[in-house]
């Protein structure tokens, strides 16, 4: 009998790789953190909630500038497996980078079903492009941006780095200072076989458009792909396939496990200026 996807039968093996609670000992618990973290950054940090950049409205972003003017941006684009959360679920991310230094912007984008992953793509894309344009008028640099995301977070900052911009934007070809890749979903094809095709919808023209790893181009942005160590052994063949597809490209990625974190506390480091990944994005946006 002909395999479902790769080495695995039935959905249910891939269901244990790609559903992130499964193992938790709460399930609830990640939720609890992240609000607990997204209200201290709204109650501590100026920001600006729910400017839009597209027509639509789901289309807005958050803004928590940094006290320094003219300071490096990282633009977040949030996970959920691009059927779920909002971008004020992660204002918790700010704690981090604003004790960095760094203006923050959390996308806000339309979810599955209500859209197709390549509108999501098409809007995440339009929020990078508004911020590159406007991020000025909040005291952001627009020639320090960095981007990045979480899960399918992860997978739409992998989209905005291959994206053409200079064509299809009329920006410059690579302006973006550096990316960071937390648990991204770089090939979307065993999604198609999981608990989650009902929501996502996939097909073969979404899957072949929308998959990362194979629609990789040269890029000259520094990216830090990166893994919780306690996740499961897709998540690790994900991010290691879209890394060494960079690398044979010459892009200057790098490939982190971070030891004994799950899917859900491997972006924590984002709420802590002392922390590898806030250090890494400084360095990247300031030098």
């Amino acid at each position: 009998m002909p395999k479902l996807y790769r080495d695995f039968d039935t959905q249910a093996q891939i269901d244990a790789q790609y559903n992130p609670s499964i193992a938790l000992p709460d399930p609830a618990a990640p939720g609890k953190h992240f609000a607990a973290q997204a209200e201290k950054a709204r109650s501590t940090l100026k920001h600006h909630a729910g400017i839009p950049f597209g027509p639509t409205v789901h289309e807005t972003l958050d803004i928590f500038p940094a006290d320094v003017p003219n300071a490096p941006v990282f633009v977040f684009i949030h996970g959920g497996y691009w059927r779920a959360f909002q971008s004020k679920d992660f204002h918790g991310v700010a704690l981090g980078l604003h004790a960095s230094g760094i203006t923050t912007v959390v996308v806000n984008y339309a979810l599955a079903p209500f859209v197709t992953i390549d509108e999501i793509t098409r809007q995440v894309r339009s929020a990078m492009a508004w911020t590159l344009r406007n991020i000025q008028n909040y005291g952001g640099d627009p020639t320090r941006v960095g981007v990045g995301g979480h899960s399918a977070g992860g997978h739409l900052g992998a989209m905005c780095l291959q994206t053409a911009w200079d064509t299809d934007y009329g920006l410059p070809r690579d302006p973006l200072k550096a990316g960071l890749l937390f648990s991204g979903l770089y090939e979307l094809e065993p999604l198609r076989y999981s608990y989650l095709q009902p929501m996502i919808q996939l097909d073969d023209g979404i899957i072949r458009r929308q998959s990362p790893t194979p629609n990789l181009r040269a890029c000259p942005t520094p990216t830090w792909v990166i893994w919780g160590g306690a996740e499961s052994g897709e998540f690790a063949r994900q991010s290691t396939g879209y890394r060494d597809a960079a690398v044979a490209l010459g892009n200057p990625v790098e490939l982190s496990a971070i030891d004994g974190a799950d899917h859900f506390t491997v972006i924590h480091g984002l709420e802590d200026a002392n922390s590898p990944v806030c250090r890494w994005l400084h360095q990247k946006l300031t030098t």
